[in-house]
């Protein structure tokens, strides 16, 4: 990869400095880089040289991702070649890679975040059905944003074929001309020439998608609309499956990065219908809300992130949007503190630190440390909303002021509804709020030691700290055991628990009542909230619950938007929980990152994956299987779950170790086994730990008594 790009061919960068990345390709147990070389070339010579442009010679480094160029300042509008060999822990060589080229732009003003065009994949109808003479419906199996391209016979000039194009149906195999909500339906009109022709439709623009906030479409791809659905009257005669093409705009994407299986079909199902919505609601090369506003919102944009790198090798749309969403942000309080939870899901999947040395100002602010008390805690409603603060998050021109969301929809979306805020008591200090400001300062933290700023790490640790110290004073119940709404409210809603869990606030002996009052409430938030509610179960230990609930099959479930007859996520539960939704929304696909992250428990401990966490939690799974996309390579797992053992196979790419922890479901003394090797020392008070398993397939298992 250059600058995060596996195929930096396709566009150009503008950066004087790029970063190099490579997968380690070794298939020895155990493999490490220990050294590498760069070669930087104008054209691609042989390796043998001095690499033309620059040589780093050989740097003993195991770094393999984000290694910065060093060479001679690079031109302008110039295509270069890169190449690279490594050596191991026995000092051994590679070969050199084979060449790969990138172009730079303008090399003008500030360094911009790479990224592709957008691209059209042609898809076939699965299913053509004849209604009556000129008139069939077309079913391309799942809703994409696209046009329709076909080519039909007319023996005349002027003959007009009506289009109809739909998300859903009416009836069997009929478009629904008036849906509900903002589900989507459009007609447009083909107007023929004479003979055999192809015909591209345009698709008519919609005056609020296409506004002065929203992103609009390349050029190169036009208008588009999603639909699954179209049917075609007027015809002049028969039409076949290959004259008629639905053409689905996305950014690059490879279906075969991810894969997971389980003995759940409904949950093999929501990750499907997951991992998909992920593709389709790229089109817009940015991460945007759907396709009623298409403007770029931080949390929408965070959980797709959350979601697109679980189920591809990509890096580049995630930090694209990051940077949009910073620019050009929007009114919610915490969208604006998603802004650091952005940036250091980038450093952590990608180590590379670019994001944060650009932004890092801009990240800083969107901590909204302005908004400070003295005891820590923030509020938008104490007078300290600043123009200075808010030139500072860049909402000068934001339509409307900063204002506490909590979670959305309010109840002024849902007819005779209560909204998705489980009665949020909306005062202002916000418990949900000031998480979410601890959060970022403890991420703020982190990055500030990530780029050798160890005096601002020391300051957001101190920030951190005094703010988690007054929420736990000032927002915790301790009658009750629960977190209130706010300072002032006797009320205690699901999201001023589960946000604090979520962000690691509860202390041990707050977590009973505080789970036990989260398990209660079930699925009382909407699918944002879903992501923090999954989350604060898992990191509570609580995986049969978070299990139940992705596996649901009532009206608040992922089950259900396929029941509905959806292919992409919806952005709310159901109509009746938000009377304008979409079916386009890629907010709703947590569990495309939870299954990942927490089911299979596949995480970072590194910046770049250099270390990973394999900590599977299975609930009531019996059998799980996934392959994870990583900036190092493919990693993949797959557990078998019984009451007298759990096993647990896996393979690491080269130039990664991981640690693996299995579920602690055995009374002591547990046995354990790596590689069919007794493996005493791994039983500990933790559970069953092995520490540091490098590259290569590995089997290990944990039995005793079932408790």
């Amino acid at each position: 990869m250059c600058d995060l790009l596996a195929a930096p061919e396709r566009t150009v960068i503008n950066n004087p400095a790029p970063r190099f990345s490579w997968i380690v390709n070794d298939a020895a147990p155990q493999a490490r880089q220990n050294a590498y070389q760069i070669l930087v070339r104008t054209t691609a010579a042989p390796p043998g040289d001095d690499g033309g442009v620059w040589n780093s010679t050989r740097i003993a480094s195991a770094d393999s991702v984000a290694a910065p160029y060093a060479g001679t300042p690079l031109a302008p509008h110039t295509t270069y070649a890169w190449q690279v060999r490594t050596w191991n822990d026995r000092d051994e060589p590679s070969p050199w890679s084979d060449w790969q080229e990138f172009r730079t732009g303008a090399l003008k003003g500030p360094p911009t975040f790479a990224r592709y065009p957008v691209v059209q994949t042609e898809v076939p109808p699965r299913r053509i059905v004849p209604r009556a003479p000129g008139h069939v419906f077309l079913d391309f199996g799942r809703a994409a944003f696209a046009t329709l391209r076909v080519t039909l016979e007319s023996p005349a000039d002027g003959i007009a074929v009506t289009v109809h194009l739909g998300e859903t149906l009416a009836a069997p195999d009929v478009v629904n001309r008036q849906p509900a909500g903002t589900i989507r339906y459009r007609r447009a009109t083909l107007t023929l020439r004479q003979g055999r022709h192809p015909y591209t439709l345009a698709i008519p623009p919609d005056a609020r998608n296409t506004g002065p906030a929203a992103v609009l479409m390349p050029k190169h791809i036009g208008e588009v609309l999603p639909f699954r659905y179209a049917e075609l009257e007027g015809l002049p005669g028969p039409l076949a499956a290959d004259d008629v093409r639905q053409l689905a705009a996305h950014y690059p994407f490879d279906d075969r990065a991810a894969q997971f299986s389980s003995d759940s079909d409904v949950l093999n199902a929501a990750w499907e219908l997951c991992r998909y919505s992920v593709k389709a609601t790229s089109f817009c090369g940015v991460y945007v809300d759907g396709d009623r506003e298409r403007i770029p919102y931080t949390a929408d944009a965070y959980l797709n992130q959350l979601s697109h790198y679980a189920v591809d090798r990509e890096f580049t749309l995630a930090r694209v949007s990051a940077a949009a969403c910073i620019a050009t942000p929007t009114w919610p309080t915490e969208w604006i503190l998603h802004a650091p939870l952005m940036a250091w899901a980038d450093y952590l999947h990608t180590g590379n630190p670019d994001l944060i040395h650009r932004l890092y100002a801009d990240l800083e602010a969107s901590t909204l440390c302005a908004l400070r008390r003295a005891d820590g805690l923030i509020s938008t409603r104490t007078g300290l909303v600043t123009d200075a603060l808010i030139q500072g998050i860049h909402m000068e021109h934001a339509p409307r002021p900063l204002e506490d969301i909590v979670d959305w929809p309010p109840a002024a979306f849902t007819d005779g509804g209560q909204g998705e805020r489980d009665g949020y008591d909306m005062v202002a200090i916000n418990t949900v709020v000031n998480a979410f400001h601890y959060r970022a300062l403890v991420l703020m933290a982190r990055m500030a030691a990530a780029i050798h700023r160890g005096d601002d790490a020391a300051r957001f640790h101190a920030l951190a700290t005094a703010t988690a110290s007054s929420i736990n004073r000032v927002l915790f119940d301790a009658a009750r055991g629960v977190y209130v709404d706010g300072e002032g409210s006797s009320h205690s809603a699901l999201h001023a628990n589960l946000f604090p869990l979520a962000f690691g606030l509860v202390p041990p002996e707050h977590l009973p009542g505080v789970l036990a009052f989260i398990q209660s409430r079930g699925m009382a938030c909407s699918v944002y909230a879903a992501q923090y509610l999954l989350e604060a179960l898992y990191r509570a230990g609580a995986d049969r619950d978070a299990l139940e609930l992705m596996t649901a099959t009532h009206d608040r479930s992922w089950w259900n938007m396929l029941a509905v007859g959806s292919t992409v996520t919806l952005e709310a539960w159901d109509i009746r929980y938000k009377k304008n939704l979409d079916w386009n929304h890629a907010w709703g696909a947590a569990p495309a990152n939870i299954i990942p992250r927490f089911v299979v428990g596949i995480r970072p401990l590194d910046p770049g994956f250099a270390r990973v966490l394999i900590q599977p939690q299975p609930g009531g799974l019996r059998r799980a299987a996934l392959t994870l996309p990583t900036i190092r390579g493919p990693i993949r797992v797959r557990f078998e779950s019984a009451p007298e053992h759990f096993e647990l196979e896996l393979e690491l790419p080269a130039n990664v170790t991981a640690r693996v922890i299995l579920p602690p479901r055995f009374r002591t003394p547990a046995r354990a086994w790596l590689d069919n090797h007794p493996r005493p020392d791994a039983v500990t008070p933790e559970g069953v730990v092995f520490e540091a398993i490098g590259s290569g397939p590995h089997t290990v298992r944990s039995a005793g008594g079932a408790s």
